[in-house]
């Protein structure tokens, strides 16, 4: 019995049954697109509080409506389970777990091999297993393969090993997951066929390449690129400081050439799940081939840098009003890594608070999608909670500092009340303020 091409008339007709493991910012949006395109999807996850959160018509990532996996939780088209032993009823199995770095800075594949194992405990004939987490060229063949060939099922004929990189940009309205194009690579060629099948059902374009491996590198290369780049803009906004010019216009007016020039903007420090830590995973691959990347260590020294900067900027800004950072009242404007999201992962607002603090500084934050501050693994700030910004809490700050730069947070009212405005974003703009009260970072 030829098992790929049994495999992928199920596919075709939508009879195969998807389990997606990992209901975080890149699991929930396949859940969601795979049931609208007609699948049956099991969500596997070990934090039981989502499956309990989900079960209950309710979600943990704000633009995720909680209504609509109600709705097909109902319909029993969308099946949350801890159960890590149903992992053998779907035929394609979707891993969405978190690849971060561990305290040396190096890559942290603990989630990646404990869920394969999982899956290899179940593995059967005819089964697709598809990785979708960030990490190095070499994954796939290196730490996934291994683990299941010990199931002594052979790959390319019993069972099928692909990679296909998320490219989720949390909060992004103008494109859902449907529409990015999707990148797939296969360990072999009834794997690459059986994996564009599987997504050709449910986004407008995919992108077949040739291997694992290269599906692997493309993602990696795309935050590599953001990374340099941010990095770039990061040190011109030191320098021109320095000099005395304002680098959100610099960059305002170069992004006039309609051609060789894309804006990037300066900021407080990397955050989100990719840019900080992707670059890191292709460095460390790097140096087991004997080739330094001295462009993505540069940058990462800059970007990590840049908290540290902010801080110094607000104890700078604070002198000269006077004041000192020890014992002063700093209010952070923003706990996302991003504006208009409630996603804390690796947000430099949490490095900021921590510096702060270590300086002295009585720290608060205020975030209109944030009121509870979430767990992390590396920060301890589940305790605190969101102050509600009013004049009365913004005249009370000895200092406001602006780190993410949400829509809905009124600026004009921020500068009128703050006695001190540290901008990291420019969400104060390019108008006349008084330059004792609002100082750019």
């Amino acid at each position: 019995m030829d098992l790929a091409q049994t495999l992928l008339g199920k596919i075709r007709n939508h009879s195969a049954i998807v389990g997606i493991v990992g209901l975080g910012y890149v699991g929930l949006p396949l859940v969601r697109e795979f049931c609208a395109a007609g699948f049956k999807v099991i969500g596997f996850d070990i934090d039981a509080r989502k499956v309990s959160t989900l079960r209950a018509g309710r979600t943990y990532i704000r633009h995720l409506p909680g209504a609509l996996f109600k709705k097909l939780i109902r319909e029993r088209r969308f099946t949350p389970t801890t159960d890590m032993a149903r992992l053998g009823k779907p035929e394609a199995i979707l891993m969405c777990v978190p690849t971060p770095l561990n305290k040396m800075r190096e890559p942290d594949m603990s989630f990646v091999r404990s869920t394969t194992e999982e899956v290899a405990q179940r593995l059967r004939k005819g089964q697709l297993v598809i990785l979708e987490s960030t990490t190095y060229p070499g994954t796939s063949r290196e730490v996934i393969q291994p683990l299941l060939d010990q199931t002594g099922l052979k790959l390319e004929r019993d069972y099928f090993l692909a990679y296909s990189p998320e490219r989720e940009d949390p909060g992004r309205t103008d494109m859902t997951t449907r529409e990015i194009p999707k990148v797939v690579g296969g360990a072999g060629p009834s794997s690459k066929k059986l994996a564009c099948a599987l997504y050709g059902e449910v986004v407008t374009q995919v992108v077949p390449v040739s291997s694992c491996d290269v599906a692997e590198a493309c993602k990696i290369v795309e935050n590599v690129y953001r990374c340099v780049n941010i990095a770039l803009v990061n040190e011109l906004k030191m320098l021109f400081d320095r000099m005395g010019i304002d680098v959100w216009e610099v960059i305002q007016a170069a992004k006039t050439k309609p051609f060789g020039f894309q804006a990037f903007y300066p900021g407080p420090g990397l955050g989100g799940h990719c840019i900080p830590i992707d670059p890191l995973y292709l460095s460390w691959k790097a140096r087991q081939y004997g080739k330094p990347t001295r462009f993505i260590e540069l940058a990462a020294e800059i970007n990590t840098y840049m908290p540290e900067h902010v801080v110094n900027r607000v104890a700078e800004a604070l002198n000269d009003h006077g004041k000192a950072l020890k014992g002063a009242r700093v209010l952070v404007l923003g706990l996302a890594y991003k504006k208009n999201v409630d996603d804390v992962r690796e947000s430099p607002s949490v490095t900021l608070m921590e510096l702060l603090a270590e300086r002295g500084a009585k720290v608060s934050y205020h975030d209109p999608y944030i009121p509870v501050a979430k767990p992390m693994r590396e920060h301890d700030i589940a305790h605190l909670r969101s102050v509600p910004l009013t004049p009365a809490t913004l005249k009370a700050a000895d200092c406001v500092l602006i780190s993410t730069d949400h829509s809905s947070v009124d600026y004009d009212l921020v500068c009128k009340h703050a006695p001190l405005v540290v901008d990291t974003r420019n969400a104060t703009g390019q108008k006349k303020r008084a330059k004792s009260r609002v100082v750019k970072a």
